[in-house]
């Protein structure tokens, strides 16, 4: 993926939920802030799940911004934020269907991912997702995704995104033989989203600091 820095997990979330809800609930499109949290925390349609805060979200909208993947509007009393992915990356909105399911619900089957983009795109057979994911798989200006070796006795191997840089664990086979020492896809994208809010809160305190430093004349340095 040369032309994307390796996003993290709260910013695949958020990029994910607004690919989603643009399709689905087109009426709410562009979301605010509450929703697009209660969409990347939602319990259903999800692999991992998460628990992002309002400040996780906002600090993954605005590095989503800065990469020109979110745009942000105003309506109302609030802002509004919706995607660019299509723009950014320049593939058609059947393969955005495609990357929308792998962000929110981890590697799937072919077969898996035509259920799963109905609401999105409604492909016509399974070899036409494949036909997707063989494009985005060869694109010029880097993959997007990846085809996993087949997990055993599976009919179908999986597809994972690559948005997120190179998959933890590229095969499955170890968690699936039982080995523990390999951390699985689901508990490496755990683990970053922890790092990833622990570190959004923190910048607020530092911001809250400063304020309060600069109001009482104090440096925070000293």
């Amino acid at each position: 993926m040369s032309d994307l820095r390796a996003l993290s997990v709260p910013e695949i979330r958020v990029l994910g939920v607004l690919c989603e809800k643009q399709r689905t609930v087109p009426d709410s499109y562009p979301l605010t802030l509450n929703a697009l949290v209660s969409g990347c925390n939602q319990k259903t349609s999800r692999n991992p799940i998460l628990d992002l805060s309002d400040a996780a979200a906002q600090a993954a909208l605005d590095s989503l911004r800065s990469l020109s993947l979110v745009t942000e509007s105003s309506g109302g009393r609030v802002y509004r934020y919706g995607h660019n992915l299509d723009g950014v990356l320049r593939i058609p909105s059947q393969s955005v269907a495609l990357l929308t399911v792998l962000m929110l619900r981890g590697p799937q089957t072919p077969g898996e991912l035509r259920i799963a983009t109905e609401r999105l795109h409604n492909f016509a057979d399974i070899s036409s997702v494949e036909a997707f994911l063989e494009e985005l798989a060869e694109r010029p200006a880097g993959a997007l995704v990846r085809k996993l070796a087949r997990l055993p006795g599976a009919r179908e191997s999986r597809w994972t995104h690559l948005l997120g840089g190179e998959p933890a664990l590229v095969d499955g086979a170890s968690s699936a033989q039982g080995g523990g020492e390999e951390m699985s896809l689901g508990e490496v994208a755990s683990l970053k989203n922890r790092i990833a809010t622990l570190e959004a809160e923190l910048a607020g305190v530092k911001a809250v600091l400063g304020r309060v430093c600069s109001e009482l004349g104090i440096d925070p340095e000293s």
